[in-house]
């Protein structure tokens, strides 16, 4: 791995420089990168020395002025130019290891890296954390970290992610406390196992680590027809129960699945915060709710159009509630449909693992001038689904026109589309 290039911001100093995709930074005032960390750090000047690799493998190196926190306009294939931090559990809920064959390659790589978590917001169990990344860490005052905790009960903690090395998570979070590294919590709720007192322990030792801990978010298990393990779902009483346990805590949510299954109406935004959770479906439907009520919507559209919304089952009390709304604009009929999962088992309600034949399956019989999809059934910055089958495919296999929300979270993109109806 490298700091490779993978391409250039329009009118950027990198494209001044003729910086192309496939070409490789070396070095930053003679200094070689680990990953963005160190790349982003560098680039905090306004004289600097670049060395470049051609893809043609020459090597050139430029000398360059700009504003101090100017940004060079390069985009890198990969966050990390070293290797990722490989993860070292084998977890009794990990979905990497339930995943069939045939899916896209990327999707069996299972990385624990506290850099990906700092950079993108991923997810680290800290089971791989060494001493010199602490030190990295604590020197650089990096943060906030994305932990799985799942429990901060030793044995159990093992027990779950079927690693010796992984009871000492409470003290890593010490560690952070100690050194004010701030971090967001996740709790991956397997009923049986992390749940009831359990749970009680984990949010109880969360919350003598005070504001280093700025959220706690609680999902349920995911189960697909794919899963060995014998896992118990979340059910009805589960969801209840951890629903009451969260609500003594603060800055402790449960996912909107949890107030799905328990058939309790999806809390006011004010429970979220900031919302800091919501690719974990923390909040995500109250915060389209939000989204959506502040838009300006048209009184009509000059032609008429029946405009279908495919959607998951988690997402469909919200946009059901959207679309009715929707549909008092003149010439406007919009309908929500669920895809149901034949590929993952009924299960799985998310729009993130939905593929394209369930997709084709959902909307093919369907009369309508346009399907829209939320950006996330896609592999990001691309049209490919998570079978490695592209939307081009499903256009043909159903001669449809599709619309793709980016921002999964707002409706902007979509309602400023109708406003050029």
């Amino acid at each position: 791995m490298s700091a490779t290039v993978n391409k250039i911001v329009p009118n950027s100093i990198a494209e001044e420089l003729e910086i192309e995709a496939g070409d490789e930074i070396l070095s930053i005032d003679e200094t070689e990168m680990q990953d963005m960390i160190d790349y982003n750090f560098l680039c905090k000047t306004d004289f600097m020395t670049i060395e470049i690799k051609k893809k043609n493998g020459e090597i050139e190196v430029v000398e360059l002025e700009k504003d101090f926190d100017e940004d060079l306009g390069i985009v890198f294939e990969s966050a990390v130019f070293d290797k990722v931090k490989p993860c070292l559990n084998h977890c009794i809920f990990c979905f990497v290891d339930q995943q069939p064959k045939g899916l896209r390659n990327t999707l069996y790589i299972k990385d624990d890296d506290y850099r990906l978590s700092y950079l993108q917001g991923t997810y680290i169990t800290l089971t791989n954390l060494k001493d010199e990344d602490k030190d990295r860490i604590k020197k650089m005052h990096l943060g906030p970290f994305y932990v799985s905790v799942h429990t901060t009960n030793p044995e159990l903690r093992c027990k779950m992610l079927r690693n010796p090395g992984a009871g000492k998570a409470l003290e890593n979070l010490k560690w952070f406390r100690k050194n004010k590294i701030p971090f967001h919590a996740q709790i991956v709720l397997c009923p049986g196992y992390n749940d009831g007192v359990e749970l009680e322990r984990t949010l109880s030792d969360l919350a003598e680590l005070k504001n280093t801990v700025l959220s706690v978010a609680i999902v349920p298990v995911g189960i697909t027809q794919f899963r060995n393990e014998k896992i118990r779902k979340v059910d009805k009483k589960c969801a209840e129960q951890t629903i009451k346990i969260a609500s003594k805590y603060k800055r402790v949510c449960c996912s909107d699945e949890f107030f799905l299954l328990a058939g309790e109406d999806i809390p006011p935004a004010k429970y979220y915060g900031s919302f800091s959770q919501l690719d974990d479906g923390v909040g995500s439907i109250r915060y389209l709710l939000e989204d959506f009520r502040h838009l300006k919507l048209p009184k009509a559209i000059s032609k008429k159009q029946k405009i279908v919304f495919a959607t998951s089952y988690a997402a469909v009390s919200a946009l059901e509630k959207i679309s009715a709304k929707l549909n008092k604009i003149k010439n406007l009929e919009t309908i929500v449909l669920p895809v149901k999962s034949q590929y993952w088992g009924e299960n799985i309600t998310v729009a993130g693992l939905i593929t394209s034949d369930d997709l084709i399956r959902t909307v093919s019989n369907i009369d309508c001038n346009l399907v829209v999809i939320p950006s996330v059934m896609l592999r990001k910055y691309s049209e490919d689904f998570l079978d490695g089958k592209t939307l081009d495919y499903v256009r043909k296999k159903t001669g449809k026109k599709f619309f793709v929300v980016d921002n999964i979270y707002s409706m902007k993109e979509f309602t400023d589309y109708l406003l050029k109806l």
